[in-house]
């Protein structure tokens, strides 16, 4: 299968599905691989326009586990969900970071997050290391003990740093591009798995 016809493919099935986005079977090959995702969790989507990751983790966590969707675009594919909660803004806002704490420590972070692109790569790839680095640094906050991340990055060199924070931060840290991804696409995604509590955390 060429990779025009696999793009056809993996957009035909999501609508088929009822997704909003082609990008909900890169989080569904994550979720075979690394079991990000359980019944009953609590989930903080970063990034989560048009929704189609939130769509995906209400059928894994069920009517017992809860979503919290941030995005600075609206998000009127989740707003039917009782059990997903969308905010509008920027996770770089200090009022969005202290909303998202007052809401409780959540058991996985996702984001499929990406900057708005310029076309130079250099310029794209930082954007969306800066996007990477925020979120690691805000995991302290969020994320209960043994928690679990899935973050989206753009390979341009920062990588292995990157990598080796996760490493840091959870007991398991990993990169992985999944098949889903557009073969034509730079972004690989950075996973991890039991977030340390440690005085980083508390």
């Amino acid at each position: 299968m060429g990779r025009r016809d696999r793009a056809d493919h993996y957009s035909k099935q999501a609508r088929k599905e009822g997704y909003s986005a082609r990008s909900v079977y890169k989080l569904e090959e994550l979720q075979r691989r690394f079991r990000l995702l359980a019944p009953g969790m609590s989930i903080l989507d970063i990034g989560a326009a048009p929704g189609s990751w939130s769509q995906y983790t209400r059928k894994i966590i069920g009517k017992a586990g809860h979503i919290v969707a941030l995005d600075l675009s609206d998000l009127p594919d989740l707003e039917r969900f009782a059990n997903v909660e969308t905010i509008t803004g920027s996770v770089f806002d200090e009022p969005i970071i202290e909303s998202l704490v007052a809401r409780g420590r959540y058991d996985a972070i996702i984001s499929d997050a990406a900057p708005n692109t310029s076309g130079l790569r250099t310029l794209d790839t930082g954007r969306s290391a800066a996007i990477v680095e925020h979120v690691l640094w805000l995991c302290p906050q969020l994320l209960v003990p043994g928690g679990n991340l899935v973050v989206k990055l753009f390979q341009g060199g920062e990588e292995q740093p990157l990598l080796q924070e996760v490493r840091r931060l959870f007991e398991t840290g990993r990169l992985n591009k999944p098949q889903a991804s557009r073969d034509e696409s730079f972004e690989t995604f950075l996973v991890g798995l039991g977030f340390r509590a440690n005085e980083e955390g508390q």
